[in-house]
């Protein structure tokens, strides 16, 4: 079993500060057998990462914009270099089917570095209004806390735009998939990165994760995970009024309008919302129908669901594979249970495992029907391949029904009118509204409405996020 007892502080890979650090076994969800073992950080662990980032902060702050960009597309082509080793290791630590880590996992990634090299190139960091001169600054030193479903992509997410904006930077991974962001660290390491711009500390949220957001010499946090963790990252933070942004839980509407394509509507709906197991915040988990196509959706959806290919990572042609850990497992198969409980109608899959799977965190592609909406498998994020489909009457139902959620960080309408389907994503609450399942943008600036968090990642708004703003008034007078 391969042991990580390190972490990657003031560029070297050193000892936790405790003697005898507590470990933490790294299960592989395919087999509910544990390969790999990490070393738990503490406060202590924090303070020296925050001491060499800030440390490290006076002279990278100073960095031109050309030698950023130089230190990133390093980055890239280490990346670039190791793309197959991480996605083994994604596919591994988190159940992604390897030909998904190959071609969505990895790929993110990559094209995340590509456009902020892109953007840094043509942002403007100065800029006259009247006889002020407007500067944008990197913030200082930022802590960042990512989650398992993306790990490496929402480490990137998060890492990329804090160096192109000149800040440093105190990493904490997913305990559960930390193992790709500790090659990130090694990447980051030979690309060159000034010793204390990036430190890592692996632990867990309410040992390391608070002690970055408490710590008085972080300036900024960026969470990505649970609504409630988040709120309890912003309560830790606020008594040292540091910056926090943060992308939390979704409960995302697809509305498909009355003059859509049905059968391709509805089975790409499905197929989205089952990508990466249902493990994506954004997943469009909510599918609204016009009420005189809902049998049919359903006859479409069942079959979708039940054609899936759910089988071990490793093979190339699985499409889907085991949720994360046990306790995903747990909550995706109780939530399945409360809506058979409440009366929902099982249209695909239910409890259990696939048949053919006798081991591992799988669960059945599911779909409910007839839900009303005090259901919890209408109102929680399930985050898992569950899908609810329920009938609409009027347009403005289904408007009404996707914004009454207090979640807002996506929505997905369909149409075969282009500007109907453009007037009705002007009317939903959420942070991205998908029409007719585009190809993903990397420029599009990502994040929510209401209890799905704020501040924005992609393109150029996430690199804002890491800067504030001068005004130097009375410049040009």
């Amino acid at each position: 079993m391969q042991k990580y007892s390190k972490f990657f502080i003031d560029g070297q890979w050193v000892a936790p500060a405790l003697s005898t650090p507590s470990l933490l076994a790294v299960i592989d969800p395919a087999t509910e057998e544990a390969f790999a073992e990490i070393a738990m950080g503490t406060k202590e662990d924090v303070d020296l990462a925050v001491k060499a980032a800030s440390k490290a902060f006076e002279t990278f702050s100073k960095s031109t914009v050309e030698n950023r960009i130089f230190l990133l597309d390093a980055i890239r082509r280490g990346l670039e270099e190791r793309r197959e080793e991480i996605a083994q290791i994604i596919s591994r630590e988190m159940g992604a089917p390897i030909t998904f880590a190959r071609e969505a996992q990895t790929f993110t990634c990559i094209a995340h570095v590509e456009a902020m090299i892109d953007i840094l190139r043509t942002y403007k960091f100065e800029e006259s209004l009247g006889t002020t001169q407007v500067l944008k600054e990197p913030i200082g030193v930022v802590g960042l806390i990512t989650p398992w479903n993306w790990p490496l992509n929402q480490v990137i997410c998060k890492v990329i735009p804090a160096i192109a904006a000149g800040c440093t930077v105190v990493l904490k991974p997913s305990e559960i998939a930390p193992l790709d962001a500790i090659i990130f660290a090694e990447i980051l390491e030979q690309a060159g990165v000034p010793a204390g711009v990036f430190n890592l500390v692996n632990g867990d949220g309410p040992t390391v994760g608070d002690a970055i957001s408490r710590h008085p010499d972080i300036h900024m946090v960026s969470f990505t995970g649970s609504t409630r963790a988040g709120i309890q990252v912003a309560k830790s933070a606020a008594d040292t009024v540091k910056r926090v942004t943060q992308e939390l839980g979704g409960k995302s509407a697809n509305i498909i309008l009355r003059d859509a394509d049905l059968e391709q509507a509805v089975a790409t709906g499905v197929t989205v919302c089952l990508s990466n197991s249902g493990q994506s915040c954004d997943a469009p988990t909510h599918m609204l129908v016009p009420a005189e196509h809902y049998e049919q959706a359903l006859e479409i959806a069942a079959k979708i669901a039940n054609e899936a290919v759910v089988d071990k990572p490793s093979n190339a042609s699985t499409e889907y594979g085991p949720l994360a850990s046990r306790i995903q497992f747990d909550k995706v198969q109780t939530l399945i249970e409360s809506g058979i409980q409440d009366g929902a109608r099982l249209v695909a899959g239910g409890l259990g495992r696939p048949d053919h799977l006798a081991v591992g965190f799988y669960a059945k592609p599911t779909i409910f029907a007839d839900a009303h909406e005090n259901m919890a498998i209408v109102k929680e994020e399930i985050f898992g391949p569950v899908l609810v489909i329920s009938p609409y009457d009027t347009e403005e139902q289904a408007i009404d029904y996707a914004n009454s959620s207090h979640y807002g960080l996506a929505a997905y309408v369909q149409s075969g009118d282009k500007a109907k389907a453009n007037a009705v994503a002007r009317k939903l609450r959420a942070g991205s509204v998908f029409v007719n399942y585009p190809h993903w943008d990397v420029m599009a600036p990502f994040g929510g409405y209401k209890h799905s968090g704020n501040g924005r990642e992609g393109g150029p708004h996430a690199l804002t996020e890491y800067l504030e703003i001068k005004a130097i008034v009375g410049y040009g007078a």
